[in-house]
């Protein structure tokens, strides 16, 4: 039966195409990277929490009782709560980050680049250099801080050793390192919005304040959503500048342990493999939630349009 005149025929696709091999070329190399990677750590590390690691080597099943002793322990308790103290307090960056972005952003400003260059040199220095530096500035006897206080006669204090005030120090240097993949993000977001949005909103006789309020923020609102999550998942991780800022011999590190510290401290100090393999998912299991959370409450206020 032939087609009707001006009938568009389909081309039939050549077995090449239709193939599943030729898709399963391109996404292998991936996936073997993700499960060597990703799937088979997570996996080896939720089947090494429930043995105990030997003497000399070799495993043993212990099934629950790592976490009967994890849940037990008063350590975890302070290791999660100065971990959600940080986390809360990292995420002040996020609305700083918000409005130096907007600043970058106002056209005609002078000297844009330099800024932008200055705000993302932390991002690409090392945190252990990064770390011992703020360790230098906040000394109690010759920081830089120390003594600025002093110039207009504030007396300072020991930053790092007072508990009182070590979490503190650490999260503000972590807000510091951080504030510049944050802009990036932002500017890149700002830029995104319709420069006739903008001119809408100041026919309407809207403000800067007005307009940041109630136009960039909620334009802008995808990309606080992606760093906000992306932000809690690396905050809850901290270790390397409790490791390098306070150190095992501070008094003030029962005050800023966090949970994967203690994960160092089971795994690599303790030799307990098995205990800290459950410190590990048990953070797992935290930050999927937390995600998921997130993901759920990004419909109330992210906006996609």
């Amino acid at each position: 039966m032939s087609a009707a005149p001006g009938a568009v025929v389909p081309r039939r696709r050549s077995g090449a195409q239709q193939s599943p091999w030729w898709a399963l070329l391109f996404v292998g190399p991936t996936a073997l990277g993700l499960a060597v990677f990703y799937l088979w750590p997570t996996v080896r590390t939720l089947y090494l929490s429930f043995t105990e690691a030997g003497m000399f080597g070799g495993y043993t099943w212990v099934g629950l009782d790592n976490y009967a002793a994890l849940l037990a322990d008063p350590e975890l308790l302070t290791a999660l709560r100065n971990t959600f103290v940080y986390t809360v307090i990292v995420l002040v960056g996020i609305p700083v980050a918000v409005v130096v972005a907007t600043l970058l952003n106002t056209p005609g400003l002078r000297g844009r680049g330099v800024y932008r260059v200055l705000y993302f040199l932390p991002v690409v220095t090392m945190p252990a250099a990064i770390a011992l530096v703020w360790r230098m500035l906040y000394n109690g006897d010759y920081g830089v801080l120390n003594q600025a206080l002093g110039a207009v006669g504030i007396s300072g204090r020991s930053w790092l050793t007072d508990p009182a005030t070590a979490l503190v120090a650490v999260a503000v240097v972590a807000i510091w390192a951080g504030l510049g993949t944050s802009i990036v993000i932002f500017l890149a977001g700002l830029q995104g919005i319709p420069a006739s949005v903008m001119e809408a909103a100041k026919l309407d006789g809207a403000g800067p304040v007005r307009t940041f309020r109630s136009v960039t923020v909620p334009l802008l609102s995808p990309s606080i959503f992606f760093v906000s999550v992306v932000g809690i998942i690396g905050a809850l991780q901290v270790f390397d500048l409790v490791y390098m800022m306070v150190g095992r011999n501070n008094p003030a590190l029962p005050d800023t342990k966090t949970v994967v510290y203690l994960f160092y401290e089971a795994g690599f100090l303790d030799n307990h493999r098995g205990s800290a393999a459950a410190i590990a998912f048990v953070l797992l299991v935290i930050i999927l939630g937390l995600t998921v959370l997130q993901f759920r409450l990004q419909k109330r206020w992210v906006h996609y349009e």
